[in-house]
């Protein structure tokens, strides 16, 4: 039998705090989604300032990289690298500003940023993933 790590409320709640606490350095107004592995919403943030689309962006960053297992990224670039195909995946979005959540080599879930520079979302949302490092 396999044994899983789960997110917990406390365990959410920092992963905000450290990408809020990134984002407000910079002054950038963003939302902030983190999921379950499976994707599954368990917190959004939306700074003042950011764009209602945020929301629903990070939301789609962060599914994205905690179903795939991978930084959202990398869908990016194999769009940008001619892999056109990936454009119409479901459930997918191939926009930089996903990171999945690790806990001892285990992928328990994903964070997603949007709002301000792709590379810049991305700082933030590894800001959130590393804190529990």
């Amino acid at each position: 039998m396999q044994h899983k790590v789960i997110l917990g409320q406390t365990e959410v709640t920092r992963i905000l705090a450290a990408a809020r606490a990134e984002a407000e350095a910079n002054q950038w107004n963003v939302a902030i989604a983190v999921v379950d592995d499976g994707g599954h919403p368990l917190a959004l943030e939306r700074l003042d300032g950011c764009a209602p689309i945020g929301a629903y962006i990070a939301t789609e960053k962060a599914r994205t990289a905690a179903l795939g297992r991978r930084e959202s990224k990398g869908y990016e670039d194999m769009v940008n690298g001619g892999r056109s195909a990936f454009l119409s995946a479901p459930l997918l979005t191939s926009l930089e500003g996903g990171v999945p959540v690790l806990v001892d080599g285990q992928v328990v879930g994903a964070i997603g940023v949007s709002g301000v520079k792709a590379d810049q979302d991305a700082q933030i949302a590894h800001a959130g993933a590393q804190c529990l490092a």
